[in-house]
């Protein structure tokens, strides 16, 4: 179970809990009903809907635990935060940092949408752009890091991103408290692993969803380590971490963790239907963590087991959703 490696516990998620309780959203708990998707599997299905959460994500919840965390330390100087990431990381970084009055500095390719920009910049962000790949934009925040002293913040891979992140599923467990099982998309693994630290400790199952082509976790579970695997999939601009965090490939090494991977097709068709059935619009992510529940990969759910999907965020275009006929 990786030797050395920081993993969140239920402890460290209960303590982010009481942290920034106040000032995030408490994600709502829909019961969708017995779902007959999969046949045979006529299961008790509920929806988590994170995506109503500030800037549009669940990353705001770890942003908030992450600065918090320094303040009540007397760790975050007045150079303030930065991050490089132009998704939801970034917003939540900039979001959080404007909360709490610091300056957050966020450094994204030139190549960057203009809409991503100026969302950043409408939470006070200084945004910078550097180079064409994000590559060249990461190495620039920790070169202004060093030079300035500014707090560098992580879109995952920390402790206090990962605890804060898993106060969702407390938020879950309040509302459906004999759950059995949790459903989530993995990217790098930071809501994975908060999520999963208290889903353990709960004794609740915790399917971790992937694309085919977007497989860290997987890839780290059957190797035994954390690797480099390559990125393509629909759902990439949320789930395109090109290598899982250690403490997320340690978490998932509990019995209570499968790991499952969906096709892009699987994707693309379980965001169409949250769209038809229900007028919601996610991303790519949430969708995949849905299309895990409907057994697009090896998971069935059980007769009457009580499945919570987490949607996570709803930073997406809309335009090619279209309504059912």
């Amino acid at each position: 179970m990786g030797d050395g490696v920081d993993q969140v516990t239920f402890a460290d998620v209960q303590e982010a809990d009481d942290r920034i309780g106040n000032s995030v959203r408490r994600a709502t708990v829909a019961r969708i009903g017995m779902d007959t998707k999969v046949e045979g599997a006529y299961y008790d299905l509920y929806f988590a809907l994170e995506f109503m959460q500030h800037t549009g994500s669940f990353k705001a919840r770890g942003a908030q635990n992450f600065i918090r965390a320094h303040r009540e330390q007397g760790s975050l100087p007045d150079a303030g935060v930065t991050i490089a990431s132009g998704g939801n990381a970034g917003l939540a970084c900039a979001w959080a940092a404007q909360e709490h009055q610091v300056p957050a500095t966020v450094f994204l390719p030139e190549t960057a949408p203009q809409i991503k920009v100026d969302r950043l910049r409408s939470y006070g962000a200084d945004v910078r752009l550097v180079g064409v790949e994000y590559a060249e934009a990461q190495f620039a925040c920790s070169e202004f890091a060093a030079g300035s002293g500014a707090l560098v913040s992580h879109a995952y891979d920390h402790p206090l991103i990962a605890a804060g992140a898993g106060t969702v599923m407390t938020d879950i467990l309040s509302q459906v408290p004999d759950l059995n099982t949790v459903v989530i998309a993995v990217g790098g693994g930071g809501l994975f692993s908060g999520v999963a630290a208290v889903a353990h400790h709960h004794g609740v199952q915790t399917v971790a969803v992937e694309p085919e082509n977007c497989r860290a976790l997987n890839v780290a579970l059957e190797t035994g380590s954390p690797v480099d695997v390559p990125v393509d999939s629909i759902a990439a601009d949320s789930l395109g971490a090109r290598r899982v965090s250690a403490m997320a490939l340690a978490t998932a090494q509990h019995p209570l963790v499968r790991s499952i991977l969906v096709s892009d097709q699987a994707i693309v068709q379980a965001r169409q239907s949250l769209w038809d059935e229900y007028r919601l619009a996610v991303e790519h992510a949430a969708a995949t963590a849905l299309a895990g529940a409907h057994g697009a990969g090896d998971y069935l759910p059980a007769p009457g087991e009580k499945v919570c999907v987490i949607l996570c965020g709803a930073n997406t275009d809309p335009a090619d959703l279209v309504p059912a006929r």
